[in-house]
């Protein structure tokens, strides 16, 4: 029986894994969404790697690193960052189910 892993071997391994999509991230000089870094969520594989951030956590922080609206946060989000496309390495956003 296989024991359960525990909490602190959990954090631990989402640190690792966390650093090693940074280092991928930077390898092939992804472009990363200032501001946001919390809702990086990992980056795209194949060839041409690129950023992913969650949808939702980029909206909330805007609603609480700048005191919006959900509604003006997401108008922002489509107009100034969704929207903003910077070449090949442009960083995706996705919205989880």
């Amino acid at each position: 029986m296989n024991p359960k892993p525990s909490k602190q071997f959990m954090a631990n391994m989402i640190a690792f894994r966390r650093e090693q999509f940074i280092q991928t991230l930077a390898d092939n000089d992804a472009l990363l969404a200032d501001g946001f870094e919390e809702a990086l969520i990992g980056h795209t594989h194949g060839s041409n790697v690129v950023a992913v951030y969650d949808y939702d956590v980029c909206v909330q922080v805007l609603m609480e690193r700048d005191s919006m609206t959900i509604e003006d946060a997401v108008e922002w989000m489509e107009y100034n960052v969704v929207g903003s496309y910077v070449g090949d390495k442009t960083p995706v956003f996705i919205s989880l189910g």
